[in-house]
């Protein structure tokens, strides 16, 4: 993913696609084409993949895809409204504009894959992502432990109250070896 796509670059790749695929909603095409021919504006938009924590967000489809024709997305409120995401980028010509596309291909377009950029939100969080992870790795793992011993301590009693020496002894080996693990 590039993490710098010229304003030449976004152009080139508006027209291209526009000249490849119908868009579900014309409206969309429509969008697409206004913000290709403001340069100040294409500086703004990004092509990405990722949509997490974005704050404004467009997301288009062709025909040739079952997805949703249009939705905009901007702090939390969604439209599947063009001209309402239209309003919005020109009243604030200042704000990032997020856009994913959903085509046929895209996975394997090389057209697409040079505009692509990733998801700074993404980046910020990555190290919080990871302590999280982390942790429920911990919380997972202290529970398994915890599980465990308790079935051990009920097979034990089991075992006990059976007379069956081997398994008490076997139960009660393991047991000792988690209960060494956890020290």
């Amino acid at each position: 993913m590039n993490e710098c796509v010229t304003t030449t670059e976004k152009k080139a790749f508006i027209k291209w696609f526009l000249h490849n695929y119908e868009l579900q909603k014309k409206e969309a095409a429509w969008l697409l084409s206004y913000l290709a021919s403001d340069g100040q504006l294409l500086a703004r938009v990004h092509f990405i993949d990722s949509f997490r924590h974005l704050p404004k967000i467009v997301l288009m489809a062709t025909k040739c895809t079952q997805m949703t024709p249009f939705k905009f997305y901007k702090h939390k409120r969604v439209t599947r409204e063009v001209e309402r995401a239209f309003y919005d980028i020109r009243a604030n010509p200042h704000e990032d504009i997020y856009i994913g596309l959903f085509f046929k291909d895209r996975a394997t377009c090389p057209e697409y894959a040079a505009v692509l950029e990733g998801n700074p939100m993404e980046r910020q969080n990555v190290v919080q992502d990871s302590l999280l992870s982390l942790l429920a790795e911990i919380t997972l793992e202290q529970s398994l432990k915890s599980y465990r011993k308790k079935k051990l301590y009920e097979q034990i009693d089991a075992a006990l109250a059976e007379g069956d020496e081997e398994a008490f002894l076997t139960l009660t080996e393991e047991l000792r070896a988690l209960l060494a693990y956890e020290q």
